[in-house]
């Protein structure tokens, strides 16, 4: 059986269909997954940076991680890609360890694979993903409260009169 599915190059044929299971356990063997509180520990000590790849609204329903950069899945690569023109300042070396969160560990392990595909050699994601490190009892910034409901008009106001 053929690597290409998984390598990015093709030879012309069509690969042989695989499905979600196989293609997550065949690229989760080729990263060096990592548990939570190893992602913390490294990004304390400098040797990591941690990428949040959650979609705004479950950043907004269960936190952030502090420090982590916030960056949606659809522009991961543009992002971290040292030698793209989109890159983000932290994006200078493939040698970069980047560690990557999604909410359970699913979608992160395929865009680990694909930073490794543009040669962040370094790059893995989080067993279990943000929640995980939740259940760790890691550092999480609480999700933004709401703002406070606006009151209600007086009804002279709400029909446009001036007050007395």
């Amino acid at each position: 059986m053929s690597d290409e599915r998984t390598s990015g190059r093709t030879t012309g044929r069509a690969p042989e269909p695989i499905g979600i299971d196989e293609l997550l356990e065949r690229v989760r063997a080729g990263l060096d997954r990592i548990d939570a509180r190893t992602a913390y520990e490294a990004h304390r000590a400098g040797d990591a940076v941690l990428v949040d790849t959650r979609y705004a609204a479950l950043r907004e329903r269960d936190g952030l991680i502090p420090g982590a950069l916030v960056v949606e899945r659809n522009e991961l690569e543009w992002r971290l890609d040292p030698l793209g023109s989109h890159r983000l300042p932290e994006a200078g070396s493939h040698d970069l360890r980047v560690v990557v969160l999604c909410n359970e560990g699913y979608a992160s392990s395929l865009a680990a694979a694909s930073l490794r595909l543009l040669g962040l050699h370094r790059a893995t994601d989080v067993i279990g993903g943000f929640q995980a490190w939740k259940a760790a009892g890691l550092p999480v910034l609480a999700p933004a409260s709401p703002p406070p409901p606006v009151p209600p008009s007086p009804p002279h106001e709400a029909a446009g009169e001036e007050s007395p």
